[in-house]
């Protein structure tokens, strides 16, 4: 579980920023639970197995095409390994800069005793970045038209990175959190050089009067609002150890998936290469976070921060922008637009907003119980009973698989019909 506030100031019970303090000799011999590698396997079996297949055995793909899939592949692969060697040594370093966190899930047992280091989606968002930087060598000329929109994005996400990096350490005011993801998509709002036109849906062609209508400036709105909603979706649909770093595993398979199914069913060139652009963004971010859910699994040994929940949104916004199909993405993001539907009466103060809005823990029995607050978390409780911390996350991941699967079912029994 992410408390998402410095944990030095909700164990005082004041809102305050963390003030650093003397290293002891405890911070210094920190020694990590190792991760959980039975669940690093098995999402890496559950969430590339399928991309591989599609990849390399049932769509013809381009040789180039392939070969750029698995230089990819490979740096991805070392920046997950990389990663699993850094969250230790970056852990030590933010515990003893007093960033650290208790899981109030735990409260009344040792658990909840222990100082767990927080904001470690840094170092994902970190060797990420490091990694898409690499890979222009192998993949882009010096005159690519997809270029400049590539390093735009990556411009996006290291601003977010950093804005969320700077949230944990200030603890910001959630107005102001609204206007990070805003600032951060600057420099893909700039570059933007494509399209800014939308195919009308064939049934409402012959309300609109046109089979393409031209937004202009208020596509880059959509893209601003898309931006914005993607990186607080999934900074409120969380509170539990593994939800956040999950539910973008789960996500992040799902669009490569759907990139290589479109570029193996499409014929045009230009879709075909935004597709592949999204692929390469996708691959190294899906690799980096499933080594960090190794560590944030129950029972989570680090906590992954609004650094992390930030970058994951703008990340996922970014290649669901340059790579069209922000339709698609959104239905990707199904549980997360329910879960801010259910939010809103809280989130905009028409209803008592507690601070922390999370279910109530029972130290006997270990199990969590439902509370009145308007979250999939607690709906899930109220609806389906009290459950333990874990079983909680793994069907709310369950549903969030569930529904990237409707999403392919619903573009399948559309296709030909709504486009």
């Amino acid at each position: 579980m992410d408390l998402r506030r410095r944990p030095a100031a909700a164990a005082a019970g004041t809102d305050g920023p963390p003030r650093p303090r003397p290293a002891s000799a405890a911070d210094e011999e920190l020694v990590l639970r190792p991760p959980n590698l039975r669940v690093v396997a098995a999402a890496m079996v559950v969430f590339l197995a399928p991309f591989s297949y599609l990849a390399f055995v049932h769509y013809p793909l381009d040789a180039d095409l392939r070969r750029s899939i698995l230089i990819c592949g490979a740096m991805s692969l070392a920046g997950f390994l990389v990663v699993l060697r850094l969250i230790p040594v970056a852990a030590r370093y933010l515990l003893r800069r007093g960033m650290f966190g208790r899981d109030i899930n735990k409260r009344g047992l040792p658990l909840g005793e222990i100082r767990v280091p927080e904001s470690l989606g840094i170092v994902v968002g970190i060797v990420y970045l490091v990694i898409a930087i690499l890979f222009q060598h192998y993949n882009f000329t010096a005159d690519s038209m997809w270029l400049v929109e590539y390093n735009a994005a990556l411009a996006s996400v290291c601003f977010m990175l950093l804005l969320g990096f700077i949230d944990d350490v200030l603890d910001v005011p959630w107005r102001v959190k609204l206007l990070l993801p805003t600032i951060a998509s600057l420099p893909l709002l700039m570059a933007y050089a494509g399209g800014t036109s939308i195919i009308i849906p064939k049934p409402l062609v012959s309300y609109v009067g046109v089979a393409v209508l031209e937004l202009g400036s208020l596509y880059k709105l959509f893209m601003l609002l898309l931006a914005v909603f993607c990186t607080n979706s999934i900074n409120i649909h969380a509170g539990l150890n593994g939800l956040e770093v999950g539910q973008t595993v789960v996500i992040s398979s799902a669009v490569l998936i759907h990139n290589v199914m479109r570029i193996g069913s499409s014929m045009d060139l230009e879709s075909q290469q935004a597709h592949a652009f999204s692929i390469y963004l996708v691959l190294p971010f899906l690799t980096t976070s499933i080594a960090l859910l190794g560590f944030n699994w129950y029972p989570s040994s680090v906590f992954v921060g609004d650094t992390y929940t930030y970058f994951a949104g703008m990340a996922l916004a970014v290649v669901g922008i340059l790579g069209h199909f922000s339709e698609t993405l959104l239905l990707f993001f199904l549980p997360e637009v329910l879960n801010f539907l259910c939010s809103v009466p809280q989130l905009f103060g028409l209803v008592h907003c507690p601070r922390h809005r999370l279910p109530r823990f029972d130290p006997q029995t270990g199990l969590l119980t439902g509370t009145k607050d308007g979250n999939l978390v607690n709906i899930f409780l109220r609806l389906f009973g009290k459950c333990s911390e874990k079983s909680l996350c793994i069907r709310l991941l369950i549903f969030q698989a569930l529904s990237c699967m409707f999403c392919f079912w619903l573009r399948y029994m559309l296709a030909g019909w709504y486009k």
